[in-house]
């Protein structure tokens, strides 16, 4: 099973969270990334996961990654990430820092890799001819994510650097992966460009992935491919493997859809 951006700093969305339950003893629960802003409050709904659920495998969001000025707990950068890896494995809850777990249920065996790769202001709006100019075509159209305030990228130069060495990084071990057997790719941010297209403002696509990661989902077997962040809750299919958008989004545009929120999306069968 998979949920992201569950966003329980919101009252309506902690509620939601309380009443998540598995349907079997033996679910995993996947949750793709922005579980809050504030560190307690993160810790508070992952733990609450772990407790009902089998195994709980998190990816982080780029909202676990912000230093608001009120949370009490003021590390930034690659610092914050590594609290809430070791606070999770304290949990007992898979991060993207540990061996990829296999899971051998209906759909299986594959091995499931959370992965932490941010992005790199690669997906281009329509005219940009280089970074710096998408850039100030999104500021022009008065486009600019939170996170240039809030999530900080130290010690790295900039968070398209953080991408690059994350990138870096994972590749290799997804590669051994692989060669193992087939894959289900969760990420906070799509792995592909092309979900982005139905953005009311394309702009923030600047924000929303990188262009390194683009093959990922063939290169790496993938069975399916699990990615929040757009709060826009579909399946979509890219050379024949299945994309699964699983955010709740926030109470002003759950509350507007005509079907229950916080349901969770079972990935494998």
């Amino acid at each position: 099973m998979a949920i992201s951006d569950l966003h329980v700093g919101y009252a309506e969305n902690r509620a939601l969270v309380e009443q998540l339950r598995p349907t079997h003893d033996d679910d995993w629960l996947i949750v793709a990334g922005d579980v809050a802003e504030q560190f307690a409050d993160v810790m508070w709904a992952l733990r609450t996961l772990r407790e009902r659920f089998a195994t709980v495998i998190w990816a982080p969001g780029n909202h676990e990654l912000w230093t608001p000025r009120n949370d009490p707990e003021q590390a930034r950068g690659q610092a914050r990430y590594d609290l809430l890896v070791a606070a999770c494995r304290d949990l007992d809850i898979r991060t993207p820092e540990d061996p990829y777990p296999v899971w051998e249920g209906p759909g299986g065996p594959v091995i499931v890799a959370p992965l932490f790769v941010l992005y790199d202001y690669s997906f281009w709006p329509a005219g940009a001819t280089s970074t710096t100019e998408a850039l100030e075509i999104a500021r022009a159209a008065g486009i600019v994510g939170t996170d240039e305030v809030l999530l900080h990228p130290d010690p790295f130069e900039g968070r398209d650097a953080w991408c690059r060495a994350r990138v870096a990084a994972t590749e290799p071990r997804l590669r051994a992966a692989a060669d193992e057997l087939p894959t289900v790719l969760v990420n906070h941010f799509p792995l592909v460009r092309q979900p982005t297209d139905v953005l009311w403002y394309p702009e923030f696509a600047l924000w929303c992935g990188t262009t390194l990661t683009a093959d990922w989902h063939t290169r790496f077997r993938a069975a399916a491919v699990v990615y929040g962040h757009l709060h826009i809750p579909r399946t979509t299919w890219h050379d024949g493997v299945r994309f699964e958008e699983v955010s709740v989004g926030y109470p002003r545009e759950w509350g507007k859809r005509s079907t229950p929120p916080a349901q969770l999306r079972q990935v494998l069968r």
